[in-house]
Formats: structure tokens, sequence, C-alpha cells
């Protein structure tokens, strides 16, 4: 692991201490938490930017009919045909 320091306000630091108490965990730990989802959600952001600047080929949209087919045979009288 690697150590990271920073500063923040006195009001910042006071609201982090109160959350990390209330959640029962230190406050490296809250922080922790709090970068990874914040890091996460930026991931997400720049991958959504990507998806919209590239759309999917057509071939690659071809793909999505197959999500519609559905059952490939009729299966809703199995269970009474097994008894």
């Amino acid at each position: 692991m690697t150590m990271l320091s920073f500063r923040v306000d006195d009001d910042l630091a006071s609201r982090a201490d109160d959350w990390a108490e209330q959640l029962g965990v230190d406050r490296s730990e809250l922080l922790r938490a709090a970068l990874h989802d914040h890091l996460a959600r930026l991931g997400a952001e720049r991958d959504a930017a990507a998806w919209q600047a590239t759309p999917l080929t057509p071939a690659e949209a071809s793909l999505e009919e197959v999500s519609d087919w559905g059952p490939a045979e009729d299966w809703s009288d199995w269970d009474d045909a097994s008894r």
C-alpha cells in the first residue's frame, strides 16, 4: 500500500470523523472507500463518453437481436410431463 497525505478544512475533517464514528470504521478506511468510489465513478463517466463517441458497428449491433429471441423451444409443459 502507498500512503497518501493531504490537507483539508477543519470542518471537512470533522465531518469525516463524525461519519467514520457513525459507520464504525477508521477515518482512513472511510477516505479509502470514498476515493475508490469517486475514481470508479470517474472511470464510468469516461467509459460512457467513449461508448457515445464510438457507436457499435453494424456487426456488433446485430447481436442485440439475439437477446430478443427468447427460448429456442416451448418448455412450458415440461414440468407437467415429468409427473
